[in-house]
């Protein structure tokens, strides 16, 4: 399936500048892993040390939060895929 991935701004940094990607997949991780083929940098600012999603990244399918299981959820074509980043801070 071919989905839209929508980067979140401090993730730009690594597909230089890059917004927004059409990539192919089955699931959410499928996509991701067209992302870390292209950009591998993204690896390590999205996983931890373990190959788990690191705690402030945030993954929404179609504006709606993707969570739990969120690497294993299916897409279809068109569907939106956002990656993000919940901010702390006092």
């Amino acid at each position: 399936m071919r989905v839209t991935l929508n980067l979140h701004k401090t993730h730009r940094q690594y597909t230089g500048g890059i917004e927004t990607l059409e990539l192919e997949g089955n699931t959410i991780g499928d996509c991701i892993d067209r992302l870390i083929e292209r950009f591998s940098g993204m690896r390590e600012a999205l996983f931890d040390g373990k190959g788990k999603l690191k705690n402030q990244i945030e993954i929404y399918l179609n504006m709606e939060s993707a969570y739990p299981d969120e690497l294993k959820k299916p897409v279809k074509d068109g569907d939106d895929v956002y990656i993000t980043v919940m901010l702390a801070g006092g």
